[in-house]
Order: structure tokens, then C-alpha cells, then sequence
């Protein structure tokens, strides 16, 4: 099994949701978070429009997926394509692999608790 994590745009969540219920992924965690690096960060005013100031952070989203390993590949591809702009703070995917996984309500561990 692989765990992997996606941290990506906010915008794009919604879309990426869709699309790996499309390809069958049973479930997964979505956590709100902020983060800094490549992308430029948003412009914010203040009240009544008479001050700006640039962000600290940028609003991401980070997807926890664990998966067996023969469709990583296609759970890769499909974050990408859906998640992907070609710009600099698209998000990135970390893949790790899972020892195994215990589903607390049934007992049923491995591939059978994911």
C-alpha cells in the first residue's frame, strides 16, 4: 500500500475531488492549509478598500489518499490532471509506502481496511 499526500491549489479541490471518485478511489481525508513557496501570494485589502497588503500564505488544500500499489500510477495522473496549471505553486505529491492499515470499526486490516 502507498500513502500519498497532495498539497494543491484551492480552487482546484472541488475538481480533483470529482475526478478520483471517477476513477474509484474509495476514500480520502482533505485538510485545509496554508503554505509558501513558488506562488505568488494573493493581494488583500483592508476594510473599505484603503489599505493592501500581500499575504503571508497561500490558501492550499492537502489530500490524504491511501491506495494499493497497483493504481498509484493512475492516482498520480489524475491529481495532476486535474489539480495542474503548468504554474509555479500547482502543489506537489509526496508518496510513501504504508506498512498496513487496521479499519477501527471492522477490525479488517491490509488492503481490506482501505
Amino acid at each position: 500500500m502507498k500513502k500519498i499526500e497532495a498539497v494543491i491549489a484551492h480552487q482546484k479541490i472541488d475538481t480533483v475531488v470529482e475526478a478520483l471518485k471517477k476513477i474509484g478511489v474509495g476514500g480520502f481525508t482533505i485538510l485545509d492549509a496554508k503554505g509558501w513557496g513558488k506562488a505568488d501570494r494573493s493581494q488583500m485589502t483592508g476594510q473599505r478598500g484603503t489599505s493592501s497588503y500581500t499575504a503571508g500564505f497561500n490558501i492550499k488544500n492537502y489530500i490524504i489518499i491511501v491506495v494499493d500499489d497497483s493504481i498509484v500510477d493512475k492516482v498520480i495522473t489524475t491529481i495532476v490532471g486535474a489539480a495542474g496549471t503548468d504554474s509555479p505553486g500547482d502543489g506537489k505529491i509526496f508518496i510513501s509506502t504504508v506498512e498496513d492499515a487496521i479499519d477501527i470499526g471492522s477490525k479488517q486490516k491490509g488492503i481490506h481496511a482501505i
